[in-house]
């Protein structure tokens, strides 16, 4: 049985025992490749290390170096990712590679004039335009030691909320910045489609392997300090807040607000002594320096992968096929629907080795509506001139 890290698991509200996967998606929301962590260091550790090698030798269409020289505020290829990633510790590595980043922006306080706000209408990258009300500036992302330009672009919504986004990509359009990231629901899509049908969060296999000893890992010491210090944190609120409201009380006795204030730096003692300990604890070890009932491992990685690969092969195919039957169905939820209904229907397969054709008739569906879609996409297929793999016949499709 695999010892596997915890996982705080949003959809189920509760803090699982599993691995952490980071897709990687192009803009309509299909899916390139995805990294799989049992112990992982957050978004930005995985992106620095284990994704962007991976895109920078397989983004087609990349600015030569000489390019990069010349320009610069040229950018090889932008990266879209939610606001965890929104820090200046992360943005400014992906820049230092001319890898343009496009994020919202964390803890936004100040809000610009509705006068700055000017309509647009934004085109969506899987098609279609929507209007918004948009606002760009100029600004900077600061630590303590560096700033980081970038442009950042807010979107005005009818109840008055501003929605703040950064970017390092300075070239790109207001409107295109904006499509380019509130779009990103269709992800949101592709999981609850890939769970819902492809079974996604299904272990694949049972077995487990050993981590290296090597890898580094919280602390289970630090982390129960941690945890301690959070409760006692809490504690001392709550004391603060109850020796605040007995001073306030009118004909309270010096003994009750004696009392409260004991209790108050008793409190505040314990979060001083938890702090030290806290501190004086080394946040992360190595795996080998653990006892053996403490040490995590991991799922056997190769059927995973497999399965993944399998799974967003078909996922992709069956996008494709909804984009063709999207030009006589109106709503994406009744295509996808369709295709899923159609690659199990029933089929007859007839060879033909003289004119070298492979036809393939599929039964009708549950209306005649259906049956009038999926008979027009099937046209488009047989337009294409697929031939099958092995024998090379041409294949032809029907509804029958």
């Amino acid at each position: 049985m695999a010892n596997l890290p915890r996982r705080c698991v949003s959809r189920e509200r509760l803090c699982l025992r599993g691995t952490t996967d980071y897709w990687v998606f192009d803009a309509v929301g299909r899916p390139f490749f995805v990294v799989s962590k049992t112990v992982a260091d957050g978004l930005a550790d995985t992106l620095l290390k284990d994704i962007v090698p991976q895109l920078m030798s397989s983004v087609p269409q990349q600015p030569t170096q000489a390019e990069l020289d010349s320009d610069p505020q040229l950018h090889r290829f932008v990266i879209v990712f939610d606001r965890e990633g929104s820090t200046h510790s992360l943005l400014a590595p992906l820049w230092q590679q001319r890898i343009g980043a496009l994020t919202y922006r964390k803890n936004v306080k100040d809000v610009w004039p509705e006068s700055e706000f000017v309509e647009h209408e934004v085109a969506a990258p899987g098609g279609g335009n929507t209007r918004m009300k948009l606002a760009m500036r100029q600004t900077h992302l600061s630590t303590n030691e560096s700033a980081l330009p970038v442009t950042e672009v807010r979107r005005l919504t009818a109840s008055g909320h501003q929605t703040a986004i950064i970017t390092t990509a300075q070239r790109l359009a207001t409107t295109l910045i904006a499509g380019r990231m509130f779009p990103r629901w269709c992800h949101e899509n592709y999981f609850a489609c890939m769970m819902q049908h492809y079974d996604l969060d299904g272990l694949i296999e049972y077995g487990a392997q050993s981590l290296p000893g090597t890898q580094l890992i919280v602390n289970p010491a630090w982390r129960e300090f941690d945890k301690a210090v959070r409760t006692a944190r809490q504690a001392e609120r709550k004391q603060q807040s109850r020796a605040g409201k007995i001073t306030l009380e009118d004909g309270a006795d010096v003994q009750k607000k004696a009392e409260s204030v004991e209790a108050m730096q008793a409190a505040q003692t314990q979060l001083g002594e938890l702090r030290i300990k806290r501190k004086l604890t080394p946040k992360k070890v190595r795996l080998d320096s653990l006892p053996q009932d403490q040490r995590p491992t991991a799922l056997l990685p190769l059927s995973k992968m497999l399965s993944d690969t399998v799974k967003m092969i078909a996922y992709r195919a069956e996008t494709a096929m909804v984009a063709l039957l999207r030009r006589h169905l109106s709503k994406e939820a009744e295509a996808r629907a369709l295709v899923r209904e159609l690659l199990v229907s029933d089929a007859d397969i007839e060879p033909d080795d003289t004119p070298k054709t492979l036809t393939i008739r599929i039964h009708r569906m549950a209306n005649p509506s259906h049956d009038k879609a999926v008979t027009a996409l099937l046209n488009d297929l047989t337009l294409q001139g697929f031939c099958h793999p092995e024998t090379g016949a041409k294949m032809i499709y029907t509804l029958v």
